[in-house]
């Protein structure tokens, strides 16, 4: 489970006595199991389309669909992670894994046997009783993301979360979630400002045009991983990629 279908979707806001339309007729689907990553022009939508598709913004024409029922508002079977780590600092990380299934009221017992299920998941295990402040930023998104796979969502949403990392940590953190990924099976849509990130990750890059946004160009990337970013084919779509986005720039 985790098929989403976006459906002429258009979102705008007011600002000033002025409506700004931030995206125009989204069209797209995104399959079971799909690794999907969302890329564009700065200001094309790209984070208020994954948080319409989180039920976090409501669109203001179209809809979206997860399994066949309409997004409405927040649900479990959507996980989100944020570039920030938004983790509880007074509670442990087994406390913050384990904190969606408090929230639906699952035994103790449970809550700490899933926690260290993904603990063990995201090779944290020896960390269970620490704090977020004695972590490093790369282990804290990893808390991040093992909390949000611990209330085992159909697709879980993820917006620019190694923004904040080093290059080191942010491309060691990608291997370790496309290991993760590769283990669960969950659809992931993924917005990055790094086409390099989106091309090492995706099964397909969705490419938006610049404000109001709209899907430019959709890319399949069926190439084996893990991919060899020195390859002539790796620089070629990143290449192609980067043209599309500076020339929906251009257009804005």
């Amino acid at each position: 489970m985790g098929r989403v279908i976006i459906n002429s979707l258009s979102k705008s806001f007011a600002k000033e006595n002025e409506s700004i339309t931030a995206l125009r007729d989204i069209n797209l689907e995104i399959r079971d199991d799909e690794f999907v990553c969302f890329v564009g022009p700065s200001g094309c939508g790209k984070t208020t389309l994954l948080r319409i598709i989180a039920g976090l913004e409501t669109a203001t024409a179209g809809s979206v669909t997860l399994d066949g029922e309409a997004i409405t508002g927040p649900d479990p079977k959507r996980g989100m992670v944020f570039q920030e780590y938004s983790l509880f600092p007074w509670r442990t990380v087994t406390e913050n894994i384990a904190f969606g299934l408090e929230m639906k009221g699952a035994p103790k017992s449970e809550r700490s046997r899933t926690a260290r299920e993904y603990l063990d998941l995201v090779g944290l295990a020896q960390f269970a009783d620490h704090y977020p402040y004695e972590l490093s930023g790369g282990m804290r998104q990893r808390v991040a993301i093992a909390r949000a796979l611990a209330n085992d969502p159909d697709v879980l949403l993820m917006d620019e979360p190694f923004g904040a990392l080093d290059a080191q940590t942010r491309n060691r953190m990608q291997k370790e979630l496309l290991s993760i990924w590769e283990k669960t099976r969950k659809t992931i849509v993924f917005v990055t400002h790094s086409v390099d990130e989106a091309v090492y990750l995706a099964d397909r890059i969705v490419v938006l045009s610049g404000r109001p946004g709209t899907v430019r160009e959709v890319l399949d990337l069926p190439w084996a991983r893990p991919r060899d970013r020195t390859s002539t084919e790796f620089a070629d779509i990143r290449r192609y990629v980067l043209q599309l986005i500076n020339e929906g720039e251009q257009t804005q």
